[in-house]
């Protein structure tokens, strides 16, 4: 229940639309590759470790894919029995390891790949380049002022939490 009747302005919907887009998106993502056996948790960990180059730390892929540590573990320890990663201890930190592909995981990463073009396609059908191109703008300033900002309490900033 709304505690005023007035209708959302365009900053307010924005912020709505982006959440709500953002989790139906990846829920239909995940229900896809949910049927290949893919849990969001290792997909994810995959497209992450092949975007960022090989040979990531376990801390820097967990930072990267938005999960603590042990969370990490569990989902490595899982593609690793299944072959799909290795874990060689860090050269330089004999307290670290880093996290590799193996040749396993390419066909998967392909299915991946093509499971999210897919989805994409459905999801931006009927939208021209242009367009795609004002929201893709738009969305690189939004993401430019949140690198910029400096995280403020909704106290700091004068606001009630909402």
């Amino acid at each position: 229940m709304r505690l005023d009747a007035t209708p959302l302005g365009g900053q307010e919907r924005f912020g709505v639309l982006l959440g709500q887009i953002a989790r139906h998106w990846r829920a239909r993502l995940d229900r896809r590759l949910s049927e290949f056996g893919l849990t969001d948790a290792r997909w994810v960990t995959l497209l992450h470790l092949a975007r960022s180059g090989d040979g990531l730390t376990q801390k820097d892929l967990a930072a990267r894919v938005g999960v603590g540590g042990p969370t990490l573990v569990r989902t490595l320890d899982c593609l690793e029995r299944e072959g799909l990663v290795v874990r060689v201890g860090d050269v330089q930190d004999r307290r670290a390891k880093t996290v590799h592909l193996t040749a396993k995981a390419i066909p998967v990463l392909r299915l991946i790949e093509e499971t999210a073009a897919a989805v994409r396609s459905e999801l931006l059908d009927g939208i021209s380049a242009a367009e795609l191109d004002l929201c893709l703008a738009v969305f690189e300033r939004v993401a430019a002022n949140l690198a910029a900002a400096p995280a403020r309490t909704d106290r700091e900033n004068g606001h009630r939490a909402a």
